[in-house]
Formats: C-alpha cells, structure tokens, sequence
C-alpha cells in the first residue's frame, strides 16, 4: 500500500465529487424532473454510469460499527488505555480489532526516540489496514512551528529545521517563509511516517490579550495571514501531507482559552466575515483537504448559544454552504473543557455528528462516544444518510493519499 503523490488543487475537489457522485440524486444535465426513461434509454444510462471508485465500493461493504469507528481521531492511549504509549503492539492491535478508529493523534509524550516513532507509525498503520473494513488512519500531530507548538521538532530526536514563531514569519511579509515552512515540516512529517498535520494556524489575532493564539497567528492583518497559510498549504501538500487549518471559525479575538472553558468571539457578523474568513477562503481555495472547527461561540453571529464545533449554523450553513469547503471537516479535541464541562462524551458526539462534523477529535471517553454515536444512528437520530455524506468525504480523501487497503 503505497503512498499516493498528494495533488495540491485535486484533493478537495476529489473528494467532494466522490461525496456528491455516492450520495446525491441528481439528474443528469438537461433532464427534468419527473421524467420517465423508456427501457432504452434507462439500458443506455446503466450502461454510461460509471464505476463506482474503490473509495465508494469500500463504503458500501463497511458495518455500521466500522463506519461509526472511522469518524474518531484519538490518541494511542484513549485507545489502548495505557497511560503512555511509545509503541504499537498486541495491545494495538486488539483495540484496533474493537475500535477500528479513522485516526490517531501523537504528542511529545509518544516521542522517545527517532527508530521508535518511526516504527511506531509504521506498525500503526499495518495494523489499520488489517482491521476493520482495512482502512490505514490518519496519522495526525500538531506542528505548527515554532517553539510553542512543534511536537517532533522540540522532541529533540529528530535532525530537523527549528523556526521562530509564525508571527516572525508574518512579519517579514514574504510569503515564500510560510512556504518554506509548509515544505519543511511536510517533508520531515512525511518521511517519519505522519500523513496529518494539524496547521497552519488560520486565525488572525485581532485581540492583543488573545494568549492562547499569540504568536502561533501570522498576524493581525487578514490579507496577511491569507496569504500565508495558502502558501502553507500549498507547500505541505506538495511535501506530501495533509495539513488541517484551523481553528474556524477564528480564534484570534477570544480572551479566554478553550481548554478550560467556553470562549467567544464577540465581533459583528460583518466583522467576522471581512477578517477571520479571510485565511479559512484563502487555505480552502488553495486545496487544503480540512478543516478544524473550535469551541467558539458567535453571539454576534450564529447566536445559537453553541460552540461552532457543535454549531449547525458555523458548521453547515456557513463553512460548507456559504464558503464552500467540501472537504473533511474535523472538530479540536473533545476534551477539553469548553465541551466536558457542558455534555457528556456521547452527548457531545451526538451534537457534533447532528449539526454536520465529519471526524470527532479525542473525545473525553472513545467507548462512550463511540456508543452514542452507534446508538443514535440505530435510533435514527443521526441518519445513515447523514453518517455516509461523512464516510464518504474521509474515504474519498485516504484512497487520495493510499490509505485504503
């Protein structure tokens, strides 16, 4: 199962076809509704539709069980239940057997050597391909750059290229840094064994007290940092890996921090709109395959009460209906307090699935999770039709990168 060349422009296009091609009922250009085919002309659209991709007929074989298990990013101790994880073995092997997860998330604890990252994500992935329907996860780490956000880079394993903050490099307004970035950390992630990059950072930081952004943010100009995280991308997908903006929509003008409690972006609807989109177009146009979506609430905005990470308004109606991304879209983690302190981990879960996320990230407890998921897809709170729109963005976007068996 070897690696695929990563398309700059076709990935997100890819996979929002394959989406569309599975799900929809469309009719053909120049038909109209209602219309009734004669035996012919039904024979001859039968015989011109075309092959389902392996993506659709991998789709079609999956269990409920497998399908609910591929919409969770987790970390290799949520789902083995060690306290720390440094390898991949029978105990790997048997929960991937349970819980055949669409991902997995690595910190600095998970680094303890060069060989042994390596072979943990090698081993990883193996194993993915066996379990399950044999779909390899996304093998995901935050490297952002700089010194606050760069899990392999400050591990101190690696011979890698060490950057100043991404707010040095909006500084110096050349865009050809941010690319330079974009295919540094794409290049050494890629050859270690990483296929999911949680960066760049999207968010313009228009509140100076905003701690918890800071100098991970290109900037406050929004221009600026469009520019720059179009030349991230870019740059990442031609190294080889996914990157994943973030965190929509716009963390830079919150004061709080999410990984306590809720935050809020209290600009105007117009305000949002002029800056804090501007990044998220810019990566989109420029290919990016994700985006991650905050515990951000809008009240100016949405005004829905809701993190935009369970938020159908942020969710559907504007990131995929008015910005147009139709890639995959991944919530920040589950765990942290703006959402534990409010829902339960199936709860939680429910919401997000409901309001239009596609992958779950390290929910407060998989098992939980996992099974409130499954049941309200039994129940039909969550559609199959709903579950599939998700299943076949994530499938449609691994069989473009290899990572369908």
């Amino acid at each position: 199962m070897a690696d695929q060349n990563v398309s700059r422009r076709g990935i997100l296009a890819a996979t929002g076809c394959a989406a569309a091609t599975l799900l929809s009922g469309c009719n053909h250009e120049g038909s109209e509704p209602g219309l009734q085919l004669g035996s012919s002309e039904l024979s001859d659209a039968q015989d011109n539709k075309p092959e389902p991709t392996f993506a659709e007929k991998k789709l079609s074989e999956m269990t409920m069980e497998q399908k609910v298990a591929q919409l969770f990013i987790v970390t290799p101790e949520s789902l083995t239940g060690v306290s720390v994880a440094t390898a991949a073995g029978d105990m790997t092997r048997a929960a991937l057997e349970t819980y055949p997860v669409g991902g997995l998330c690595y910190f600095g604890r998970n680094i303890t050597g060069n060989q042994q990252l390596r072979d943990m994500l090698a081993n990883t992935r193996e194993m993915g391909c066996v379990a399950g329907a044999g779909i390899a996860p996304f093998l995901t780490i935050d490297e952002e750059g700089g010194p606050l956000v760069a899990r392999v880079a400050n591990s101190g394993y690696f011979d890698v290229e060490h950057f100043s903050n991404m707010a040095d490099i909006g500084a110096s307004g050349d865009v050809t840094h941010a690319a330079y970035v974009g295919s540094s950390i794409g290049s050494y992630l890629h050859e270690i064994g990483f296929n999911v990059d949680f960066a760049p950072d999207a968010d313009v930081l228009t509140n100076p007290y905003n701690t918890v952004i800071g100098p991970r943010s290109f900037g406050s100009d929004p221009q600026l940092v469009a520019d720059m995280v179009a030349a991230e991308v870019d740059a990442m997908l031609d190294a080889g890996v996914l990157p994943c903006i973030k965190h929509f929509p716009g963390h830079g003008d919150t004061a709080g921090d999410s990984h306590t409690g809720a935050v809020y972006a209290e600009r105007s609807r117009a305000d949002i709109e002029a800056c804090e989109f501007l990044p998220f177009i810019s990566g989109i146009e420029a290919g990016c395959p994700l985006v991650m979506v905050g515990h951000i609430e809008t009240p100016n905005f949405a005004a829905d009460g809701l993190p935009a990470s369970l938020s159908k308004t942020m969710m559907t109606d504007v990131l995929r209906d008015q910005l147009g991304f139709g890639g995959v879209i991944v919530s920040d983690s589950f765990a942290m307090g703006a959402i534990t302190e409010n829902y339960t981990p199936a709860d939680a879960a429910v919401r997000y699935f409901q309001a239009g996320g596609d992958m779950l990230l390290m929910p407060e407890n998989l098992e939980e999770a996992y099974n409130g998921v499954l049941s309200a897809v039994q129940l039909g709170d969550i559609s199959s039709e709903r579950l599939d729109e998700s299943l076949a963005r994530i499938l449609a976007l691994k069989e473009q990168v290899g990572l369908l068996a």
